[in-house]
């Protein structure tokens, strides 16, 4: 009986440990979600957000996870000073009435072990919308420096700015904006 027990305790050692949602803190210096957005039919023009914040949560055996990423529209830089203040008043962002942008998801997508996108709502200049984020570029693997594990992607999608109550200037300024965030995000 002894041996039974010793066999059967040995044999659930040997297993792996049961998987368990990881979290992180997105890393507000190597985050910058950017736009692009037609202009006057001549060109793409394209901005960023310099700060952010966030969280993530993973379950990679489960195919589980969260995202949490909040923007400030003030933070905006298209380099023309000029051209960042008209963004931040009424006509665009109107930040002082929505200082953030926020992208919630409970639901991320997989092919097999591959992370290929982040549903959830969006929620910009006081609407909220269902968006999916398509991943292009996921890993997540111990920092050489910080020596702790890191998660880094890189996502895209395509909204119309007129569904979220910023239609000034269209149809000479695009109605279509491509929104692409690269974020790292460190294990907590």
């Amino acid at each position: 009986m002894k041996s039974t027990l010793a066999a059967a305790a040995l044999a659930l050692a040997a297993l792996p440990a049961a998987a368990e949602r990881e979290s992180f803190s997105i890393d507000p210096n190597h985050t910058f979600p950017a736009y692009e957005i037609g202009h006057f039919g001549y060109s793409f023009q394209r901005g960023r957000f310099d700060k952010t914040s966030g969280k993530v949560t993973l379950d990679a055996a489960a195919k589980t996870g969260t995202v949490y990423v909040t923007m400030d529209p003030a933070s905006v830089d298209t380099g023309v000073p000029k051209l960042d203040e008209h963004l931040k008043n009424e006509d665009f962002f109107d930040v002082a009435k929505f200082p953030e942008i926020i992208f919630k998801s409970n639901d991320l997508a997989f092919d097999g072990d591959k992370l290929t996108a982040a549903r959830g709502d969006l929620t910009m200049h006081g609407v909220t919308k269902p968006i999916e984020f398509k991943v292009e570029y996921f890993r997540c693997a111990p920092h050489p420096m910080l020596k702790k594990k890191v998660c880094g992607a890189d996502l895209s999608a395509r909204i119309r700015r007129s569904d979220f109550g910023m239609s000034k200037f269209i149809p000479v300024l695009s109605d279509e904006v491509l929104l692409r965030v690269n974020v790292e995000a460190m294990q907590d």
